[in-house]
């Protein structure tokens, strides 16, 4: 199992090792002091969920405190807020080390490339399903080590070909009860669309069934968006009252076939900005300078 050292991160190289593979862990460092956790029972963990009003997109702050650097990651940032999450992250002592994304949104311009150019070090995440471009491209199966702890990668495809979900590692000194990033695969109450980007009900209504709905019920759903105003959910509740993911698949594809959404209205800017991590505003060199 291939992992990234501390030393990687101090001196923000990947071993060329790295780039002629896909990766099944990312980085590992040792642990030290402990501090109160957030939400959950792990003493290491530091977690935030930070709001983007006009598209309603939440991004996930998470951060091992109980190590000297604090490493810390961004899931699904927005370009609009990226002034904030960095503040925040000053304000809370932590050195961000990766800006991830659950898929290429749609609706919303991550805010990824600037926070690689506004921080040095900072390492872009996102699916190698995506073809989209990043420094890391991830697959299911990998782990993504910031500290002590981790993320594990889902396949959870059908809202679009990349998605994932990333969810908190499973054994000692891992947060309990688990938490899954659903980004638009599962909403609470809902999920996303299906019908761009490479969108299948089919596949999706799989996705979730075998990739979330078999997580422990008490695992924590937090999605990419809300439109009502939930925060979080849980696989169980969502299992019982989700209106489209507790029905058979038949019926499913029938509800996502008839939704008759409106075209998004971003769509157009946000999919070829995401495409390259979100760089549509650097210059050329910037743009290729983010590894495939």
């Amino acid at each position: 199992m291939l992992r990234i050292s501390l030393l990687s991160f101090h001196r923000y190289s990947i071993s060329s090792h790295f780039l002629n593979r896909s990766p099944k862990s990312l980085a590992r460092p040792p642990m030290a002091v402990s501090v109160s956790a957030y939400t959950t029972s792990s003493s290491k963990l530091l977690f935030r969920q930070l709001f983007e009003k006009e598209s309603s997109t939440y991004t996930y702050l998470l951060a091992d405190v109980s190590h000297p650097d604090k490493p810390a990651l961004l899931i699904d940032p927005v370009d609009k807020t990226v002034e904030r999450d960095l503040s925040l992250v000053k304000d809370l002592g932590l050195k961000l080390v990766y800006a991830m994304n659950t898929h290429v949104h749609a609706d919303h311009v991550t805010g990824t490339g600037l926070l690689k150019s506004k921080v040095a070090g900072v390492k872009s995440v996102i699916s190698r399903a995506s073809k989209s471009k990043a420094d890391h491209l991830i697959e299911a199966g990998d782990k993504i080590y910031f500290g002590d702890l981790f993320l594990e990668v889902r396949a959870t495809p059908g809202h679009t070909l990349g998605c994932v979900t990333y969810v908190t590692g499973d054994g000692p000194n891992q947060p309990q009860p688990r938490m899954a990033f659903t980004g638009d695969a599962v909403l609470i109450r809902g999920c996303g669309r299906t019908d761009f980007q490479g969108g299948s009900s089919d596949q999706l209504y799989e996705s979730v069934h075998s990739q979330i709905f078999t997580l422990p019920k008490d695992t924590l759903i937090y999605p990419a968006h809300d439109y009502k105003g939930f925060t979080v959910s849980t696989v169980g509740e969502e299992m019982l009252y989700n209106p489209r993911l507790t029905k058979d698949k038949e019926t499913f594809e029938d509800i996502m076939k008839n939704l008759k959404l409106s075209y998004p209205k971003m769509i157009d800017v946000a999919v070829p900005a995401n495409m390259v991590c979100g760089l549509q505003d650097l210059s050329k060199s910037s743009v290729e300078s983010v590894s495939t």
